[in-house]
């Protein structure tokens, strides 16, 4: 006789099964009940066709039943629900919501696949008929009927469905905003990885709200527990889901502490002959061994494959879950495989964390892009997970480590695994071999780590970025030696303090902690450099709209924001920033944008989301008007007009510093080497474009760079007039630090200089002037080397240390030159 196998569900794991019980055996008779009208349908499309990216209803029935009979032979009930399991007769009981019909099916085998259910908070108003969850098709069609009726939607929960719904109702054209528990989006990631998504949400005019729930429902409003009220025609709830477990709890089958069903590898429940597969069960994690609940479609149909075999005979076990998955928010995508820093806390398994910030493909190739990556791996080197984050290429990095795990790999694995180079797709080193350099040196002890989020407090913080780089922000309190001039600038450093030193993202900090290690200096690279401090230093509290000059208009339709909607009258000049990495974008716009004349509007297109962020704060600061910024095709689109008062209720980047934090830059002069004050002016002209007060504190040799060329006579003592006689008079009588050769050498740089329309140490000094920059001349080191008031140029205060920490109180970044 034939084998009988009942099959409860018609979705993933469950059509899984059945195609392939008839693929090994066609003699057996398979029976699939499916409470809903439609199986096998693309439930991961559906935000898509809410929003219009998908527009053809029928493509989101991969298979109807019909089709599926007559392809496999399967016996297909939809729109019966099972109401009971009596594992001892092994009989199913199934009732017809059409005709009310009951139905008693025996069977040899039982599956289980009943999913899960979107949660429905218990709160007031939750059972309105504007509030919707999206499980199946027909939600689907419901939301997408009620969002093209409102205007304003809010989703609760910012989840994988959250997020995706949210994107997809805002390329409808609505108003969205997103209310999330938390103090992050997307809760499975960990926290910093996700700190980029919220920029792009708010980029695209979704606003988010943060460490908020939902306290009640209104017709047309949402009351949150913040007491905030946001008015909407559309609630979609998004705040996870829970198993459809309880047929099976009536039937005396195990569950696990949160509803699951138990099953082992070979997705065998604890009564014989019945299985469960998809996302009402728990399965191992592959990682770590523990039981988990993953409700992901791609283990969902590898767990019906495996509960086909055993059913047909064959040995096989499931080996268990990653929860590789990957998520779509406007132009970026986020992905992860294995276990989250979050998890191994939880855990207690042993571990360390490397980042790296590669681009996509090479840098030189058009259109590059970054990835921000983290890794997580055992003292040993074993990889328990990795996240990324980015526009392009972060399905690659995650697959190719989902793939290595899987395979047993190791980090040094990581270091040697080829992968396919060419500009347009990659790097002669790969992302994912980045990836593994970084974690092999921390590994070998190549280099020490301290982390972003944990840098000590009596740490000397390095700066080893270059100063047009170190203008556009910094780590407070931190000291700034460009990595190419360390090697002559060690002895400014302290070898009885520990020094943690960092660049833009890492590779520039290494390079800086092996040659200070190497000349005996204790010195960690920040993992992952100024990149991830500002992840890890964003603001628990999103802003909760964006508005102003930062409230895009729907992606889709790449409509202008009305404040600059009518801009007939006004000359839009371009300039095109793809590809560019930070400084480069912000460079490039504050040339342009001094350059920008009365009636001119500045069109900035650019690749990188960090740059979009980052610009609103920049405007601010700087004075100039950001019209406003849209989100088009992968790219970002931003006018931006010379000077003007800053827009009303202006958004500021996630990773901007605190209004209140201090803006004041600080940079003591101790040097007359022409080249050493050429780099203090050039970073207090940079600084003074970015806004905020600038000092500049000449002291002992320094202060001959503000004597005068022609000063009047003054009388001094013989030692004084000697100190005056052998000193350089005035920024044009300096010479270099190196190579100098008797001036020949400070001769030939200052004709590379004119020739390459560099300023001048005089023209410098006099654009620092204009910008307001102040000039301090140490008091008591004048009267050390004989330098009068009166021999010093126009526009210089005097004053001691206490106007030195005075102003070094209200800055931020403080140098010593």
């Amino acid at each position: 006789m034939a084998k009988k196998v009942v099959v409860v569900g018609g979705v993933a794991g469950d059509m899984s099964c059945a195609a392939r019980l008839k693929r090994l055996d066609q003699a057996v008779e398979v029976t699939v009940f499916e409470k809903g009208p439609d199986v096998s349908f693309a439930n991961c499309g559906m935000p898509y066709y809410i929003g219009g990216v998908i527009q053809d209803r029928a493509s989101m029935a991969v298979q109807t039943p019909a089709g599926l009979a007559a392809r496999y032979g399967l016996d297909i009930r939809t729109r019966h629900e099972v109401t009971a399991i009596d594992t001892a007769a092994k009989q199913v009981t199934a009732r017809s919501m059409e005709s009310g019909e009951v139905l008693t099916v025996p069977y040899d085998a039982l599956v289980l696949a009943p999913g899960a259910e979107p949660l429905r908070i218990p709160i007031s108003g939750a059972d309105l008929p504007h509030v919707h969850t999206l499980n199946n098709l027909e939600d689907m069609d419901r939301i997408a009927a009620a969002a093209r009726g409102v205007k304003k939607a809010c989703v609760v929960g910012a989840g994988f469905i959250g997020l995706e719904l949210a994107e997809n109702l805002r390329h409808l054209g609505l108003e969205v905003s997103v209310v999330e528990i938390l103090d992050q989006v997307l809760g499975p990631m960990d926290r910093e990885i996700t700190t980029p998504l919220l920029q792009e949400l708010t980029l695209n005019g979704v606003s988010v709200y943060l460490k908020d729930a939902v306290e009640a429902v209104e017709p047309g409003a949402v009351r949150l527990k913040s007491g905030a009220r946001l008015e909407t025609g559309l609630v979609c709830m998004c705040a996870g889901v829970k198993p459809r477990s309880g047929l099976a709890r009536d039937a005396g089958i195990a569950l696990g502490p949160r509803g699951h069903i138990v099953v082992n590898e070979r997705m065998e429940t604890s009564v014989p002959g019945v299985y469960a597969v998809g996302d009402a069960v728990e399965v191992r994690c592959a990682v770590s061994g523990d039981s988990v609940a993953v409700p992901l479609a791609g283990p969902a149909n590898r767990q019906g494959r495996v509960a086909a075999d055993v059913i047909c005979g064959r040995d096989s076990a499931y080996p268990g879950v990653q929860g590789t998955s990957i998520v779509k928010v406007f132009n970026l995508a986020a992905a992860q495989t294995g276990l989250t820093e979050k998890r191994l806390k939880a855990s207690g398994l042993p571990y360390q964390r490397a980042y790296a910030h590669p681009m996509q493909h090479a840098g030189y190739y058009p259109g590059a892009t970054p990835v921000g990556m983290k890794l997580l791996f055992s003292p040993e080197g074993r990889i328990l997970g990795a996240q990324a984050v980015g526009m392009e290429g972060v399905d690659v990095a995650i697959d190719v480590i989902a793939t290595a795990m899987r395979g047993g790999l190791t980090v040094f694995d990581l270091e040697q695994i080829e992968l396919a180079y060419s500009p347009q797709w990659g790097s002669a080193k790969h992302g994912v071999n980045m990836l593994g350099f970084v974690a092999s040196n921390i590994l070998r002890g190549d280099v020490e780590v301290v982390e972003a989020d944990a840098i000590p407090a009596d740490a000397l913080v390095l700066d080893v970025r270059k100063p047009e780089e170190a203008a556009a922000g910094a780590i407070p309190g931190s000291v700034l030696i460009p990595v190419d001039e360390l090697r002559g600038r060690m002895d400014e450093l302290p070898k009885d303090r520990e020094i943690a030193a960092y660049c833009a993202v890492g590779m520039r900090g290494y390079v800086a902690c092996r040659m200070l290690v190497q000349a005996g200096y204790r010195v960690k690279n920040i993992n992952g450099g100024y990149r991830a401090w500002c992840w890890h230093n964003a603001p628990e509290t999103a802003p909760a709209r964006a508005t102003g000059c930062c409230a895009p208009a729907a992606p889709s339709n790449g409509q202008s924001h009305e404040e600059y909607s009518d801009m007939s009258a006004e000359k839009v000049i371009q300039l095109d920033v793809c590809g560019m990495q930070c400084p480069g974008p912000i460079t490039r716009v504050k040339k342009a944008v001094d350059g920008l004349g009365s009636g001119e509007v500045l069109e900035v297109i650019a690749t990188d989301p960090g740059f979009a962020a980052d610009l609103p704060a920049w405007c601010k600061s700087t004075g100039n008007t950001l019209r406003g910024i849209t989100s088009e095709k992968g790219r970002y689109v931003a006018k931006i007009t010379r000077g003007g008062a800053a827009p009303t209720g202006q958004a500021v980047s996630c990773c901007a510093p605190d209004s209140s934090a201090p803006k004041g830059k600080t940079i003591v002069c101790f040097s007359n080497d022409l080249d050493k004050v050429m780099a203090a002016f050039v970073i207090a002209n940079g600084a003074a474009a970015m806004g905020g007060p600038v000092t500049i504190f000449f002291t002992f040799w320094g202060l001959n760079v503000l004597r005068s060329k022609n000063p009047p006579a003054v009388s001094k003592g013989l030692l004084d007039r000697m100190f005056c006689m052998m000193m350089p008079k005035g920024p044009g009588r300096l010479s270099l630090s190196k190579m100098n050769m008797g001036g020949m050498g400070t001769i030939m740089m200052k004709k590379v200089m004119r020739d390459k329309k560099v300023m001048s140490l005089d023209e410098l000094i006099q654009s620092a002037k204009d910008a307001g920059v102040k000039l301090v001349a140490c008091s008591m080191s004048m009267d050390v080397m004989g330098i009068k008031a009166e021999e010093l140029v126009d526009g210089v205060e005097i004053g001691g240390v206490g106007a030195y920490l005075g102003a070094a109180g209200e800055s931020n970044v403080n140098l010593f030159i």
